[in-house]
């Protein structure tokens, strides 16, 4: 209320000394946004609801447990122990654990099972350990962590690196269109997520082309060329079979008429294209590292929805 909606450090991000307050979108901005596709807007603010609708229509990882008010059940067999998900993890080697309502990658932790026993978050721990940390999480899924494209390993391997790809409606011809995309690339402090709130790099993709820009961060004023950590290439990497990701995606949205506009977090892997979540709402900061949008398609849009006036 104080800062008008924005939060302090955005004063910096969007360098307000300079730039005019009135031509970006705020916090309560956002928030108000988060209800533009009622009724409809809580199906995909549970990861399991939203993973079960659109598994018919796109490639998902698979979900292999769910941990609800202090159950383990199987997706397929029903309910079961955690000595059951240890045997998971000793098969499939790597699994992610998520909590099933919270956002922004919080609570997300990497299982994996390497030839020294088993890790979490790349951290060594016994059995023992183990088992109680999966009893003292509540509410997650544990489910398939997919390999992602080479283009998307090379940018930085420690992390899979994530597609941000927002549709919506068109205000005139009332169609799907594709209005923004940006790579996320995790790094050494964020692992095991790629998320920008958490310090990630976010990086522009020009939407005709695929291509990737310089990245950016929600925290400091640098831009990247080459990634900090692994030291390889950001800027002017294409992305494979973009067209084919734009078109895939364009289709499932006629098909899920009823949002209207839907930020998609996107992997592509060697098979093909991975929905890894889909949102009802996204983040205006990471839209505005490149500019204001209250006055672009996005404001209009929201004017529309009567999100902002």
């Amino acid at each position: 209320n104080i800062f008008g909606g924005y939060l302090a450090d955005q004063y910096v991000l969007y360098d307000f000394k300079h730039n005019d307050k009135n031509k970006y979108l705020s916090e309560f901005d956002w928030y108000r946004s988060r209800y533009i596709n009622e009724p409809f807007d809580f199906a995909f603010n549970n990861k399991v609801i939203c993973s079960e609708i659109l598994k018919q229509y796109l490639r998902t990882p698979e979900n292999y447990f769910i941990k609800n008010k202090g159950n383990i059940l199987d997706f397929k067999n029903g309910p079961v122990d955690v000595e059951r998900i240890y045997e998971c993890l000793q098969v499939k080697r790597k699994l992610f654990l998520k909590p099933f309502a919270l956002g922004k990658g919080n609570g997300i932790h990497l299982l994996t099972c390497e030839e020294d026993g088993i890790r979490i978050d790349g951290r060594n721990c016994g059995a023992s350990e183990f088992f109680t940390f999966l009893s003292e999480n509540q509410d997650y899924i544990i489910c398939e962590c997919i390999k992602q494209h080479r283009y998307a390993e090379k940018l930085y391997d420690k992390t899979v690196n994530t597609i941000r790809l927002i549709t919506m409606r068109n205000i005139e011809s009332h169609e799907f269109e594709i209005f923004f995309a940006v790579q996320r690339i995790g790094r050494k402090d964020t692992e095991p997520v790629d998320n920008g709130s958490k310090g990630g790099l976010v990086a522009k993709i020009d939407i005709g082309t695929g291509t990737i820009g310089t990245a950016r961060t929600l925290y400091d004023l640098k831009t990247y060329v080459v990634h900090p950590d692994s030291g390889n290439r950001i800027e002017g990497i294409k992305i494979p079979k973009w067209e084919e990701t734009k078109s895939e995606i364009l289709d499932v949205c006629r098909k899920i008429p009823y949002m209207d506009f839907i930020a998609w977090d996107l992997a592509l892997t060697e098979e093909g294209l991975y929905m890894i979540e889909a949102n009802t709402s996204s983040g205006v900061n990471i839209l505005q590292l490149w500019g204001g949008q209250r006055q672009g398609k996005l404001g209009e849009f929201f004017r529309y929805y009567g999100v902002i006036k």
